[in-house]
């Protein structure tokens, strides 16, 4: 059967029918922004569901990260509208909702006092990591290590105990996704003699009033968003990092998903040096510690 009229081409996925539909006039952009860093990365333990709060470094980290998004074309520029949001969706997860809330404040003094939307999506919380949550790396490896060794190389056909498997959080993230992409489409003022171009990069208009949506989430929740809307298999779960405020854009354009920029860090270059130098001699930076799921 064709596709219904204004949508894309399915997305052939791992999912089969439940695949992303992206509407062709659609010209938009949704930015991933991971939360900082908290106290379970700072101690190298899995965080999973866990509630942990983002340590002073996390909140500096969040505020680097919200100045520079609310000014997407100081040089260089970021590939979004020089526009707010319409509207910013996070984790309910506390490192999530305050990275979140201090990136919102950002943006709104950058804008005049005009906050974007702020809410919170269920959906957009981490992979539960089980009986791992709360644990230090050298802890998992030492009573679950065949199992989490599985976990890194096959992700497919391992989980944490007790926790999630990669099919199990794929199912509740994906509708949550097609929400936030009918509300973008809903807010798109799509002019008659608008050309939407079918590929970003070759000819067609980008329209520099484009609606685009802030998510603010983890690590593991945003490798499954950025496969589902790219259209790759779960089995290539670790092929993208996320880093902590690590600033990632996806377009949506003539009915499918480009990813124009991933995991951008340059606005943390000032914490990085100062990190570098307290960190000498230490063995990995927080991002590469245990605490990312």
């Amino acid at each position: 059967m064709g596709d219904p009229p204004g949508y894309g081409a399915l997305i052939q996925t791992h999912y089969g029918e439940d695949s992303l539909r992206i509407p062709t006039d659609l010209d938009t952009s949704l930015v991933l922004l991971r939360h900082g860093q908290s106290t379970f990365i700072a101690e190298d333990r899995f965080q999973g569901e866990a509630e942990t709060p983002l340590t002073e470094l996390g909140r500096q980290q969040a505020q680097l990260a919200g100045t520079r998004l609310a000014r997407p074309a100081v040089p260089p520029a970021l590939p979004i509208p020089d526009s707010a949001p319409i509207e910013i969706v996070h984790s309910p997860l506390s490192r999530a909702a305050e990275t979140s809330a201090i990136v919102a404040a950002a943006i709104s003094q950058a804008g005049g006092g005009s906050t974007p939307a702020v809410r919170s999506e269920a959906s957009l919380s981490e992979i539960a990591q089980g009986e791992w949550e709360g644990l230090h790396r050298d802890e998992v490896e030492r009573r679950d290590g065949n199992l989490l060794a599985t976990w890194r190389a096959r992700p497919l056909e391992a989980h944490a105990p007790g926790g999630e498997s990669l099919d199990e959080a794929a199912a509740r993230a994906r509708p949550a996704l097609r929400a936030i992409i009918d509300r973008l489409a809903a807010e798109q003022p799509l002019a008659p003699d608008t050309i939407v171009s079918p590929v970003a990069g070759y000819s067609g208009v980008l329209s520099p009033d484009r609606p685009w949506t802030l998510l603010v989430a983890h690590d593991g929740i945003f490798k499954i968003t950025l496969l589902s809307l790219l259209g790759l298999p779960l089995e290539v779960f670790w092929v993208f990092p996320f880093a902590l405020c690590g600033i990632s854009i996806v377009e949506l354009r003539g009915g499918r998903a480009i990813l124009r920029a991933h995991n951008l860090t340059e606005h943390l270059a000032p914490l990085e040096e100062a990190a570098a130098l307290a960190a000498a001699g230490a063995s990995a930076t927080s991002e590469e510690r245990g605490g990312a799921l």
